[in-house]
């Protein structure tokens, strides 16, 4: 482990003496799998479309059940880390997911590629684990750092599959079937392998459970009231997605009913248990020293949909707005809209580097707000006039601050409590994906320079809600977690010291 008088830094992530970094790089690359397969599909939509005589319309809906179930995924999967720890749950999710991985691959009908892309939007939960996981290795004041690298190297696994499987598809198998199996098989036996190669946390470390529970806990009845309130889009805006389907014409209004009614009974479930588990807990009293204030969790929340959601939004269109906007070939204009995705190691793992290093991890993130809101204003201005080389530099600073705004993001999120870090960051890591759906329906309606200032103007008014909302993290710099009287009983119950 590094001394006391120092802190983490990227040469460090050669020390493999370190258990530390060591279990940072098999998580990383668990994390890795799970993106690598999750988005598996994108990159061979044309072949599948060739083999398969399906519609491009086909493959769209295809491509929103690809993302329909991560949002409340990342929420239950939380809660399972929680309960479970991270080095199960995480072995659960390589291992269950590899099914719907390969029964996609080797569909024979549309309907079993529906359900089992549906089922396998979940691997997409993988990050929250990741990231809870990371928080159990290291200590608060190298947690920034930590948490970048290893959700900068994970998101990698996105721009790899679409760079590796169509080679794997077409110049290996001669079949996109293949390559996809073999992307569940591989994260299958990683799974395997990850459940043998670590524990959670440093040997010796006492894991300590939150309460048995099926919500979030919180510690006053106003906090209780804003869980409510930053619950329901997670499930709530699965109604977007089915008014998508129903407006491209999968699905019919009376089914269309029925999934709203059905998602309306999930919300409510969910309101009732926060108010069920939650009621006792409060009734009783919370110690001070227990307490968090879930007001932090929501101004996370927001931050993570201003940078990771505006992240995916971008990406589903830079692309073609380059090609568009300066008559570009496809192949160009695709090399330049990766951009953001290649940006996620170095940036992300910079806004954890700067987070552990600024004298407030609070005002750094406000700086990140500050830097998307006005590179997102400069890519509104972004026109056919401009040179080229002027558009790409902005984009490129543009990335910089909305990939490292998620390393920013995530390096507070183990300091609002420590005890219950994989509900919050299952809490944090779905919004990103809401609003990234908010983004994208947006973007069906405004021009491409429109939908650049729409995410500045979110991005504001993020800052303004994090300025007067978000406090710093008591111990934000500090060598141990703090832990409450609570925490203490639990590790003390265990056989903890």
């Amino acid at each position: 482990m590094a001394s006391n008088d120092e802190r983490m830094g990227w040469g460090d992530l050669v020390n493999f003496k370190r258990d530390d970094i060591v279990a940072l790089h098999k998580t990383w690359f668990a994390f890795f799998l799970t993106f690598f397969v999750w988005f598996n599909m994108a990159p061979l939509v044309s072949t599948i479309i060739k083999e398969s005589g399906f519609t491009m319309q086909q493959l769209k809906l295809l491509a929103i059940c690809n993302v329909a179930l991560t949002m409340p995924g990342r929420v239950i999967i939380g809660m399972l880390s929680d309960r479970l720890g991270p080095r199960r749950t995480f072995t659960g999710i390589m291992v269950i997911m590899a099914i719907p991985c390969i029964a996609f691959a080797f569909s024979t009908t549309y309907t079993q590629m529906l359900i089992s892309r549906l089922l396998l939007s979940m691997v997409g939960t993988g990050f929250v684990v990741g990231i809870h996981m990371t928080s159990l290795w290291f200590k608060p004041r190298d947690i920034g750092f930590a948490q970048g690298v290893e959700g900068g190297l994970g998101n990698w696994g996105s721009s790899i599959a679409a760079i590796a499987l169509p080679t794997i598809a077409l110049n290996v198998f001669g079949s996109w079937r293949y390559s996809i199996a073999l992307s569940g098989i591989v994260m299958l036996s990683y799974g395997i392998y990850y459940w043998f190669a670590i524990t959670d946390g440093p040997p010796g470390n006492v894991y300590h459970k939150p309460r048995k529970g099926a919500a979030i806990e919180v510690s006053t009845w106003g906090d209780m009231i804003n869980a409510i309130i930053w619950t329901i889009p997670i499930i709530g805006v699965l109604a977007v997605l089915v008014w998508r389907i129903n407006g491209m014409g999968f699905m019919s209004t009376q089914a269309s009913y029925i999934a709203y009614a059905i998602i309306a009974s999930v919300v409510l479930y969910q309101v009732i248990q926060i108010i069920r588990f939650n009621t006792p807990i409060l009734k009783k009293g919370v110690p001070d020293d227990d307490k968090y204030r879930f007001l932090d969790v929501a101004c996370l929340c927001c931050c993570y949909a201003s940078s990771f959601g505006a992240e995916l939004g971008v990406i589903s269109m830079l692309p073609q707005f380059f090609e568009k906007s300066f008559q570009l070939s496809p192949q160009l204009a695709g090399l330049i809209g990766s951009v953001f995705a290649f940006m996620n190691f170095f940036a992300r793992s910079l806004g954890g580097y700067i987070s552990d290093r600024a004298p407030s991890r609070r005002g750094a993130m406000l700086v990140y707000l500050v830097g998307i809101t006005i590179t997102f204003g400069l890519m509104y201005l972004i026109s056919a006039s401009w040179p080229l080389w002027l558009a790409l530099l902005v984009t490129v600073v543009c990335a910089l601050f909305v990939t490292g705004g998620c390393g920013t993001t995530y390096a507070l999120a183990p300091l609002i409590k420590r005890r219950i870090t994989g509900q919050i960051s299952g809490y944090i890591g779905a919004f990103g994906n809401v609003g990234a759906v908010m983004y994208l329906t947006v973007y069906t309606f405004v021009s491409d320079n429109q939908f650049f200032l729409f995410i500045g103007a979110t991005a504001l008014a993020t800052f303004l809600f994090c300025l007067f909302c978000l406090k710093e993290p008591a111990g934000a710099f500090s060598q141990e977690y703090q832990l409450s009287s609570v925490d203490k009983e639990m590790m003390e119950s265990h056989g903890g010291h």
